[in-house]
């Protein structure tokens, strides 16, 4: 009896210490699985963070005779010091700066949100990089350092339309650096500037895979020493496929310049949203006055745009032009076509709208017939096939 007493709690104690163990190995098992399993949505979480806003050294350039890094980049603008500031918009600020190759170069140092992350910056600026036309403003590369991006552009010695058409200086340099723009510009330079306007927009929307600006006003349009333009600032731009449309969750542009159906609340942005844009430009330049400000008439206040139609319909061309500009500079038939053309642009429905590789062929015929006879000038002209050519 004894004995099998003994037996029963060997056998107890065995099952006891077996059990014991068993459940020491589940329990380190367990421990390790989830542990592993932690460790693993850590790592999958990390993979998702794009750290290279804040790891990516990088720098390239588009010219072959520049060199760029962040340490020349620095000695240039002396640490980006206020003294060399030239441009403040909305995506960051714009130094001028004089290079080790002695290129005198716009660095623009963007605001750190400007762009999500390095691979979109890049691939945004290798694309425009390769743009070369006269009316667009050259990227000659970019530097990115840590959480700085910074583009480098060729250097426009007029700085921009706005501030030529709204700033004045007796000086024989700006003290911001530029060229000085003494008011007001002659007729003949108001035109060759919307002919360039005109010819960078057509480049870009011509493109094989066409390129939307979504920001074309005033202030970014350069000037050179010869009023030649030049479209800046492509913070904006993007890249559209065949269906000439971008689907976009945020609104692009600036108020007065925006087309009726972004306000809408349409969010596709089109070629013709730049066409829209650019007749609001050519109103903007011929009349001296800012879009975004109300016009007064008949003791009311009203849009701009809303001022300009009213005043072409009653044939009241002449009166809509800078008062400024002498009488003298200015050919009648000449302003009717150039208020005509800028109200096509500015159509409230986007299919009436022309494209600008149309509007270019317009400009041009205004730019190139000097005549005074208005009878002579309108034959010359040629409005009716010009139409038929827009309504096809």
């Amino acid at each position: 009896m004894q004995s099998s007493s003994v037996l029963i709690l060997a056998s107890v104690a065995s099952f006891s210490v077996a059990t014991l163990f068993l459940f020491c190995i589940f329990f380190i098992c367990k421990h390790f699985k989830s542990h592993h399993s932690t460790t693993r949505q850590r790592q999958v979480r990390h993979r998702n963070i794009d750290l290279s806003s804040f790891t990516v050294d990088e720098s390239a350039s588009f010219d072959p005779s520049l060199r760029i890094s962040m340490a020349e980049l620095r000695i240039a603008t002396k640490n980006f010091s206020n003294d060399l500031v030239v441009g403040d918009g909305s995506f960051g600020l714009v130094y001028k700066a004089r290079l080790s190759s002695g290129a005198t170069v716009a660095i623009k140092r963007l605001n750190p949100d400007a762009f999500q992350g390095f691979r979109e910056f890049r691939a945004e600026m290798e694309t425009l990089g390769k743009l070369r036309h006269r009316n667009i403003v050259k990227i000659l590369g970019y530097c990115v350092s840590g959480p700085d991006r910074l583009l480098i552009y060729e250097f426009i010695e007029r700085g921009s339309l706005d501030n030529c058409l709204y700033e004045t200086s007796s000086d024989d340099q700006d003290s911001d650096g530029y060229l000085p723009s003494r008011q007001p510009l002659p007729w003949d330079t108001r035109l060759k500037i919307m002919r360039g306007v005109a010819n960078g927009l057509s480049y870009l929307h011509g493109l094989p895979q066409p390129i939307i600006h979504r920001d074309i006003k005033a202030g970014n349009v350069l000037l050179d020493s010869e009023f030649e333009a030049h479209i800046a600032d492509f913070g904006l731009a993007r890249m559209i496929e065949t269906s000439n449309s971008h689907v976009s969750t945020q609104f692009a542009g600036t108020m007065g310049y925006m087309p009726p159906e972004y306000r809408a609340g349409v969010t596709v942005a089109t070629v013709k949203a730049d066409v829209y844009s650019f007749g609001i430009l050519m109103f903007e330049v011929a009349m001296g006055q800012r879009p975004n400000l109300p016009m007064l008439l008949d003791e009311r206040e009203v849009g701009l745009i809303e001022w300009a139609r009213i005043l072409v319909a009653q044939n009241r061309h002449m009166e809509m032009v800078d008062a400024n500009i002498s009488n003298d500079e200015l050919v009648e038939a000449n302003v009717k076509e150039y208020f005509r053309i800028a109200c096509l642009c500015t159509s409230e429905k986007s299919r009436e709208r022309p494209p600008m590789s149309n509007v270019v062929e317009l400009l041009d015929r205004i730019c190139d017939v000097k005549l005074r006879n208005d009878d002579e000038y309108q034959d010359k002209l040629d409005i009716t096939v010009v139409q038929e050519k827009l309504d096809q």
